[in-house]
C-alpha cells in the first residue's frame, strides 16, 4: 500500500522554526571567543600531554562568568596547519586535543597570525593564546602581524616554554604590540601555565574587569602588561 502523504508544516510552524534557529545562532555569535593556538612540532612532544590536560582548567575558571567558545589551532610537520570550528564544549575540545600528535617541522607563527587576523575580521575573538618554544621566522614579520592584531583589538597572550633569549625578545615584542602579555614556563612549572591559562580565559570571558576581580599572581602578572 502506498504510504500516506506526510503532513506539511504550516507557515506558522516554519516561521517558528526559523525564529528558533535564528535565536540559537545569535546566542552562539554572542559567546566570548578565544583562539587557542599550540606549536605541535617535535620539540613540544615532552609537554604535549600536559598541555592537553591544562586546557580543561580554562573552562573551569570561566564556568561562573560565561560560556566561552574556543577555536583550537596548531601547526606541525610539513606545512600542516589546522584550525577547528568554534567549540564551547570542553569535552569536545579535550577529545580533539587528545587526538593530535606532535610531528617534526618548522614554526608557522606567521601563518597562524594571518589566520587569526582573518577570523578577527569576521568573528571578533577576545584574545589569542599561543604556547610554543621556538621561532624560525622573521621577527620583523611576526611583530608586524602582531601589531595588526592590536589594531583589530586582538591581544596576544604568548607563553614560552624554555629559555631561548631570542624567542623571548620577539614574543615580548609581539605581546606589547598587540596589547597582550607574555610569560615563560618550563616542564617543572605546569601549574604556572595552568594558572596563566585560567587568567586569560577569565579575561576572554569577562574582560579586564573579570581579571581585576581575581587576586591570583597570574592575573596580576597579566594585568601589569595589558593596556589600560
Amino acid at each position: 500500500m502506498p504510504k500516506p502523504p506526510s503532513r506539511r508544516s504550516s507557515a506558522g510552524e516554519i516561521e517558528q522554526f526559523l525564529q528558533k534557529s535564528k535565536a540559537i545562532s545569535q546566542v552562539v555569535e554572542r559567546q566570548p571567543r578565544l583562539i587557542f593556538a599550540i606549536d605541535a612540532t617535535a620539540s613540544r612532544q615532552p609537554t604535549w600531554d600536559t598541555a592537553c590536560r591544562l586546557q580543561g582548567e580554562m573552562f573551569r575558571t570561566t564556568a561562573n562568568i560565561a560560556t566561552l567558545a574556543v577555536q583550537l589551532c596548531y601547526y606541525r610537520g610539513f606545512n600542516e596547519f589546522y584550525a577547528s570550528r568554534w567549540l564551547s564544549d570542553s569535552d569536545q575540545l579535550g577529545q580533539l586535543m587528545n587526538s593530535v600528535f606532535c610531528e617534526g617541522g618548522h614554526t608557522q607563527i606567521t601563518r597562524l597570525l594571518r589566520h587569526a587576523l582573518s577570523e578577527q575580521r569576521s568573528s571578533r575573538a577576545r584574545a589569542l593564546v599561543f604556547i610554543g618554544d621556538a621561532l624560525e621566522e622573521n621577527p620583523d614579520t611576526v611583530c608586524d602581524l602582531a601589531g595588526q592584531c592590536g589594531l583589530l583589538k586582538l591581544p596576544l597572550f604568548l607563553f614560552q616554554e624554555g629559555a631561548d633569549g631570542q624567542v623571548e625578545k620577539t614574543f615580548r615584542s609581539m605581546a606589547r604590540l598587540s596589547g597582550g602579555a607574555y610569560a615563560r614556563f618550563d616542564a617543572r612549572s605546569a601549574h604556572t601555565l595552568a594558572a596563566l591559562l585560567g587568567a586569560v580565559a577569565s579575561y576572554a570571558a569577562g574582560g579586564r574587569a573579570a581579571l581585576e576581580s581575581t587576586t591570583s599572581d597570574s592575573a596580576k602578572l597579566l594585568l601589569g602588561q595589558l593596556r589600560p
